[in-house]
């Protein structure tokens, strides 16, 4: 296996449970929160998804498919066209209100997609290459990329604990 192979197995592992937690949800489901101060499964998703989109275009030196699919426009949220969610409020999880499943799936799967592309013809030299040297040390690819994957993991996590939350009650 080599680092290309590995990569995509993870990302992978994170589309298969982004897909088991959204498909068949109502609206209603989407949105719930199991407090007032949690975070929906719209919020986690979309959330999660975002960051994807932001820090591998980045990486990639690509636009976001936020922006050249259109999806900015189709989930149409109350916040600046770039905003990941990254600081949000309770009520900014709130705000995140998505039509459908699907709509957060399609937008997932576009994102995994982009990834998927990126991170074919990495191999271990590429996973050097510093991206961010803002951070001290400066950030390389390869950290990069397993915060990314960390990071979506977590949130799909914590979707789907919502989601088996709410199918007990």
């Amino acid at each position: 296996m080599n680092s290309a192979d590995l990569l995509t197995d993870a990302f992978t592992r994170v589309q298969e449970t982004v897909h088991s937690v959204v498909e068949g949800l109502s609206r209603a489901d989407l949105h719930a929160r199991l407090d007032d101060g949690a975070n929906t499964i719209a919020w986690l998703v979309w959330h999660l998804t975002r960051i994807q989109d932001d820090h591998i275009s980045d990486a990639a030196d690509i636009e976001q498919v936020w922006f050249t699919r259109d999806w900015a426009s189709r989930f149409d949220l109350p916040f600046a066209k770039d905003a990941t969610g990254y600081g949000h409020s309770t009520a900014d999880v709130a705000a995140v209100q998505v039509g459908s499943s699907e709509l957060l799936l399609g937008y997932y799967d576009d994102v995994h997609e982009q990834t998927l592309g990126f991170i074919s013809g990495l191999d271990g030299r590429a996973l050097n290459r510093v991206v961010d040297e803002a951070w001290s040390p400066p950030v390389t690819l390869g950290v990069r990329l397993i915060s990314v994957i960390s990071d979506d993991l977590q949130h799909a996590g914590q979707a789907a604990f919502v989601r088996g939350a709410l199918e007990r009650r």
